[in-house]
């Protein structure tokens, strides 16, 4: 095995051997000699005999002189940055890797990996069309470690127990799950007394997390998670994952050194112009230099190995701007990182996904660099919260995000993918807690409340918290399947959050984070609870109105996808939308081609029931328009199956408050008539 790492102003460097991975001591010490084992500032050796599962590290001499961004410590063990594997012995602590003392014993550890081993059976990423993809945005663990998942206790949180469920992602209709991160991170960068849950603190850009498998043999994680990749493909299911490029767990200056920092300081990361402290871009204490050479080409070479060696389709990058930041924290107009990501042929096909922002302000969404980028779209997450709790002047945001966030995407003549819409995410309030609090309810976290945001656009629809009044329960099942409709219905690539199909709630908590409990983790016995809401849900993905791979597999853009299918937007009256800051309703009329159909959309976030003119359908007949949908409907009402839609008798549609309908009729010259 060939041992090489980069440290540029090291004197000493010893590669260390470990019995077990909680040993005091190494069993063997290289001691890598700089006239023979230095070229550049690259030290490296070969070390004849060694077998994979072969527990290692390092550890680095050099000067400490935090002034100059210098901070060597032969105090620790540090992880090989290229580590396949890590080891985290069961006395694992952060503190020791803080304090001035050797922390061997209680140190995080690499372990040497053959992949070549593993047998794919045949196994490739899908490369699915972005027009057929459904995302839900999931935990590991949180899916299958409440008791009521029916998965065994040994398996329960484990890549393997989420195998178990994968039956019951197929049923809802996913086609591609995106795994909170499962680079392995420090569980307890923390406050005291809790534990770092979502995993937003890694350690390592290659190694699976270790407490995700159900076995603690050090190599069992990245073969169960090959194994739940494989299994996930098998089932017509992408697996996309969470990336964190833009911090690690090492924090700030008095954070703890497990493995960049005691290599080359000044290298990963971004230092202020008082190089012993950190730039702090990411709001956790540390920026990655993401367009340092050697970082870019670890972030490149981290890619390409999760999608050739372990199969990944798809990646969602954690605040993505700090990677456009400059080695000064200055934004670039190209940075070489992000052209590297694109311009790969590796990665061609791979699905690329920003959250485009950072935590220091920049702000990128619809002016993200590149041609293949999706974005998450924050603008559709509020603008459509807010149009449903009724505030005044979002009528007009909220018809843009429906069809694809036009004045946000447009100027780029891209496809309408371009826009991953979600209305919730892992970072907020659940869509239960969405309709059932109006304040957010964090005192757990340990923050006397101070954590997570302010801005929820949340509305209890009457009651702060759970209740039994039926009234406030039939409302805020309503609601969810408004949010529903309109995300799964809107022109992009729409996202869900686990368990909001069956309204799993966090009591309130919209930063959860520090959460491993029950707060966090999926009640199954929700689904028989909510079963309404799960029913609903299911039967708006089956369809998924305005989804047309041709178009993409075409490159039409957003633009020529609206002329194309767009016949009008409505109010009460017929071709009279009412665009005012007071108005709360619309309704627009579009047409699907390839299906000889017409489509009304209609949507009243007023608070009373309004009388909507539908347009007469040129083929002949007084009344050709079925319900498919409409939310304030009693289950199962509320949605049917496609083709077993009940003709609406009237040419006036009494939409019910703050409700969602959608009728269709077939439209044999394709042609829509007004009254």
């Amino acid at each position: 095995m060939n041992f090489s790492v980069y440290s540029r102003d090291a004197s000493v460097v010893e590669l260390l051997f470990f019995d077990k991975e909680d040993d005091a001591q190494p069993a063997h010490v290289i001691s890598l000699d700089p006239f023979i084992h230095r070229n550049y500032h690259y030290w490296h050796v070969l070390v004849p005999g060694v077998q994979a599962g072969q527990i290692y590290g390092y550890r680095v001499q050099g000067p400490f002189n935090p002034s100059a961004g210098i901070r060597f410590d032969n105090s620790k063990v540090l992880l090989d940055p290229y580590g396949r594997v890590v080891v985290v012995p069961r006395n694992y602590s952060r503190d020791q890797a803080q304090k001035d003392r050797n922390n061997a014993a209680t140190a995080m550890k690499s372990v040497v990996l053959n992949t070549s081993l593993y047998d794919w059976e045949g196994d490739t990423p899908l490369t699915r069309p972005l027009s057929q993809t459904i995302i839900y945005e999931m935990h590991v663990k949180g899916f299958t470690q409440h008791p009521s998942s029916g998965v065994a206790e040994e398996t329960r949180g484990t890549y393997r127990g989420l195998i178990e469920k994968i039956p019951y992602l197929q049923d809802l209709g996913i086609s591609a799950v995106e795994l909170l991160p499962v680079f392995q991170f420090d569980a307890q960068d923390c406050p005291p007394g809790r534990v770092n849950y979502w995993g937003y603190a890694p350690v390592s850009f290659f190694a699976p997390h270790q407490a995700y498998s159900s076995s603690r043999d050090p190599l069992a994680p990245v073969n169960e998670f090959r194994d739940m990749v494989k299994a996930l493909h098998r089932a017509g299911i992408e697996v996309i994952l969470d990336v964190v490029f833009n911090h690690t767990a090492e924090g700030d200056h008095s954070g703890p050194t497990f493995c960049f920092r005691g290599f080359d300081n000044n290298a990963y990361y971004v230092l202020e112009q008082d190089r012993s402290r950190y730039a702090n871009f990411s709001g956790t204490g540390n920026t990655l230099n993401a367009n340092h050479p050697i970082v870019r080409r670890l972030i490149i070479d981290s890619i390409r190995y999760w999608v050739q060696e372990m199969h990944v389709d798809g990646f969602r990058f954690d605040l993505a701007s700090i990677l456009a930041r400059d080695s000064s924290g200055h934004v670039m107009t190209n940075p070489p990182v992000l052209w590297d990501i694109e311009s790969d042929p590796a990665l061609a096909g791979t699905k690329m996904i920003a959250e485009a922002w950072d935590a220091a302000g920049l702000y990128q969404v619809g002016s993200f660099v590149g041609d293949s980028w999706r974005e998450w779209n924050g603008r559709f997450r509020d603008d459509v919260r807010s149009f449903f709790r009724g505030d005044e002047g979002t009528l007009q945001h909220f018809a843009d995000r429906l069809l694809g966030s036009h004045e946000i995407y447009g100027h780029e003549q891209r496809e309408a993918e371009q826009s991953v819409n979600f209305v919730t995410c892992h970072d907020g309030f659940t869509l239960n807690d969405l309709v059932s609090y109006n304040q957010k309810h964090n005192e757990s976290n340990g923050e006397n409340n101070r954590d997570g945001g302010d801005d929820n656009r949340s509305w209890n629809c009457g009651i702060e918290g759970p209740t039994d009044d039926p009234a406030i329960e039939c409302l805020r099942n309503r609601q969810v399947k408004n949010f529903m409709t309109t995300t799964l219905l809107s022109l992009g690539l729409p996202m869900l959050l686990m368990g909001d199909e069956v309204r799993r709630t966090q009591l309130g908590n919209n930063n959860a984070y520090c959460q491993d409990s029950e707060v966090n983790w999926f009640d199954w016995s929700l689904l028989k609870e909510h079963e309404e809401v799960y029913r609903f849900v299911k039967l708006l993905i089956e369809r998924r109105l305005l989804r047309d791979a041709g178009a993409e597999r075409q490159r039409v853009t957003l633009t020529e996808l609206i002329a194309k299918g767009a016949k009008g937007w409505h109010g009460t009256k017929l071709d009279q939308p009412d665009w005012s800051s007071y108005s709360h309703s619309i309704a627009f009329s579009a047409e699907l081609a390839k299906e000889n159909a017409l489509v009304q959309f209609i949507f009243n976030a007023y608070w009373e029931a309004l009388d909507f003119e539908l347009p007469y359908v040129a083929n002949g007949q007084e009344s050709s328009w079925r319900r498919w949908l409409d939310t304030s409907l009693p289950t199962p009402m509320d949605i049917v199956p496609w083709l077993e839609s009940p003709l609406v008798a009237e040419q006036i549609y009494k939409a019910g408050p703050r409700s969602v309908v959608i009728l269709w009729a077939r439209a044999d010259n394709g042609l829509l008539a007004s009254a």
